[in-house]
């Protein structure tokens, strides 16, 4: 047996058994019409208190719960407790409990409830849409509002849930051609006051309370901790239907604080990481990291991820600073998520925001990602190399014409792997290929976290005009949609939209964040190039091999001048219909000479148009490509 073999059977080992005690430990509550048992795993005495009411000010019965050996605390409460609420109090202020499963407004209490009774009708029969590689996925990363906040969406449940079952919105995403919702943190957290339902609030959501349960003020009904489970399902079963996936941004790495979170709460400093001078260590940049090596805190995860999916037939998971977590938890994750369904997809940043307690050779970190099996990381070695640095709002890459970029957004196109034809020393931050199959990498040139791309257009490039802009945004995407990865974009991206030039804008106003549907009319040229590019690349599979090795044998860089990068998808790559595809990037303000190979071409994008019925036929060993734009073209 091999070294991995063996390594990998000491883990899952260790899994199983640590796997028999989560299944009681996270089990906290189990309701009955005749009884509900209550169930705590604390180093200290808890007293269970049983409220009327989520804000009721005097507790209906006090119950100081039973030693069952080690720190497991026990109750059983008789009679019928549906639509009461519940704390747990170990001396250190009462909470809910670690793994509450429904909440009252604000998430200070947990509710008891009969979730049976929160699935809409025909959950049992909701089916998670079929896809044969991660590469299949075109990825749409979406906050519930600024999707639909705005007027101009003219959708009726604005900044709730339920405005991904309209149908409306369901039509815009089937147009626009994506096949998956990556939407921001939608677990109940605390930055949001749930009981002002008529003031504006924004966050993000990074800023974890009740880690499975979902947000309250996106649900038509806070108060009730029915309607935002039932809600949060309805959209996933609508999405479902219509052939898209759900993924969930999970923030495991830290809470909001230390003092008021419910694991500090329960079990203090158990699930945080200390300095060696015993300071609270801080990879998140946030004032905390959880310590995902430990036992209860990596069952922990494990239990959370397997609920939403069982629970609500989540389909995925971003993973926010996946470098503070360590490899050994990740891919223990993976390996249980591959029990229900090895086609959910497991990918998430693969950095901290901060120095982490843990040695970065044990973390998650993206230079560790080919220690991590079936688990992706995102590529800002290609993101940086289009638009410029993270650091640096004012510093450009390849789009404003910033010299030397091209082996690193060539490093992107062939998925992270090694390849013969890149030169691993001329690609801007790492020095040797990190993914182990082009399944691992996240290609994508802007997020929710940074300016989005046409305020970075403009902050970059002084001075540029509204037709470059348009140019160079459409440029950009095209080599995110036609590289080996898994590619992801920003929802209104192809609304053109911006944020007023705000970097941070995790909790500025409707007026930075929301997304202007209007534009729409205004840039129709932009949403249309978008949904070409899109069904373009679901229809081939030349561009989303899984295989690295495949990847090798068909993907081969043309010769090209600086300021472009130019390749070749030759015989039939993936099983393609078409033999040979020639994709060219240009950046630079004038046409560019290519050498490409002899035969007759049919061009399907030129100029900011895409037809993949064809714009022109081309037959010419050299082609002159359009200054600022991509070209494809094809022969059979």
């Amino acid at each position: 047996m091999n070294t991995r073999k063996i390594l990998l059977t000491m883990i899952f080992g260790t899994f199983v058994a640590h796997h028999l005690i989560a299944q009681k430990v996270f089990n906290e509550m189990q309701y009955a019409k005749d009884k509900t048992a209550f169930t705590l795993n604390a180093p200290q005495t808890v007293t269970l208190r049983i409220y009327d009411k989520a804000d009721a000010k005097n507790a209906v019965k006090i119950i100081k719960m039973k030693n069952a050996g080690g720190n497991k605390w026990q109750a059983t409460v008789k009679g019928d407790l549906k639509g009461k609420f519940y704390t747990f109090d170990t001396g250190n202020g009462e909470c809910p409990g670690l793994f509450a499963k429904a909440v009252g407004v604000n998430g200070n209490r947990a509710a008891i409830i009969d979730m049976s009774s929160t699935d809409p009708k025909g959950w049992t029969l909701d089916k998670r849409p079929d896809i044969a590689s991660p590469t299949d996925l075109v990825i749409y990363e979406l906050h519930h509002r600024d999707f639909s906040i705005d007027p101009s969406s003219r959708l009726m449940n604005r900044g709730k849930y339920l405005a991904l079952t309209e149908q409306r919105a369901i039509d815009y995403l089937k147009k626009l051609g994506v096949n998956a919702i990556h939407i921001l943190p939608s677990f109940d957290y605390a930055s949001v006051d749930e009981t002002r339902l008529f003031i504006p609030q924004y966050n993000w959501g990074y800023d974890p309370k009740n880690y499975n349960v979902p947000e309250g003020s996106y649900s038509t009904d806070p108060f009730s901790p029915e309607v935002r489970i039932k809600e949060f399902k309805q959209m996933v079963q609508a999405l479902h239907k219509a052939g898209i996936r759900v993924i969930l941004d999970v923030v495991y790495n830290h809470t909001f604080d230390i003092e008021n979170s419910n694991f500090q709460r329960v079990y203090p400093d158990y699930f945080y990481r200390k300095t060696t001078d015993g300071k609270y260590s801080d990879g998140s940049g946030c004032g905390n990291e959880t310590a995902s090596e430990k036992p209860l805190m990596r069952e922990y995860m494990l239990e959370s991820v397997k609920y939403w999916i069982q629970e609500y037939h989540i389909d995925g998971f971003r993973f926010d600073l996946m470098g503070v977590h360590d490899i050994e938890t990740m891919n223990l994750i993976r390996h249980e998520v591959n029990k229900i369904d090895p086609s959910i997809y497991i990918y998430g940043e693969g950095w901290s925001a901060g120095g982490c307690a843990l040695p970065t050779e044990q973390l998650a970190m993206k230079a560790n990602t080919k220690q991590l099996y079936g688990i992706g990381a995102f590529c800002d070695d290609m993101r940086d190399a289009l638009r410029g640095p993270f650091n640096d709002d004012h510093k450009g890459g390849f789009l404003a014409g910033v010299p030397d970029m091209e082996e690193s957004i060539k490093f992107g196109i062939a998925g992270a792997i090694s390849h013969p034809q890149i030169d691993m020393k001329k690609v801007n931050y790492s020095k040797e290929p990190w993914a182990n199959a082009p399944t691992q990498m996240v290609s994508y040139v802007s997020c929710h976290d940074d300016m989005c791309l046409t305020d970075r257009l403009r902050a970059s490039i002084p001075g540029i005009t509204e037709d470059e802009l348009i140019k160079l945004d459409l440029l950009a995407q095209t080599a995110v949609l036609t590289s080996q990865g898994v590619p992801f974009i920003l929802s209104g991206e192809e609304m053109l939209r911006n944020k007023k030039g705000v970097h941070n804008s995790y909790n500025s106003p409707d007026s930075i964040n929301h997304l202007d549907w209007d534009n729409l009319n205004k840039y129709p040229q932009v949403f249309n190039y978008y949904s070409s590019l899109i069904h373009l690349r679901l229809d081939h599979p030349a561009f989303r091999m899984g295989d690295a090795d495949d990847v090798r044998k068909h993907l081969e860089f043309i010769d090209s001048p600086k300021g472009t990068v130019a390749f070749r998808l030759k015989d039939h790559a993936g099983g393609d219909q078409w033999k040979d595809i020639i994709v060219i990037l240009n950046s630079s303000k004038t046409s560019q000479t290519i050498n490409i190979p002899k035969g007759r071409y049919t061009i399907v994008a030129e100029c900011g148009v895409i037809n993949s019925s064809g714009i022109r036929i081309f037959d010419d060993t050299t082609i002159d490509a359009a200054p600022q734009s991509a070209t494809i073209m094809y022969k059979l």
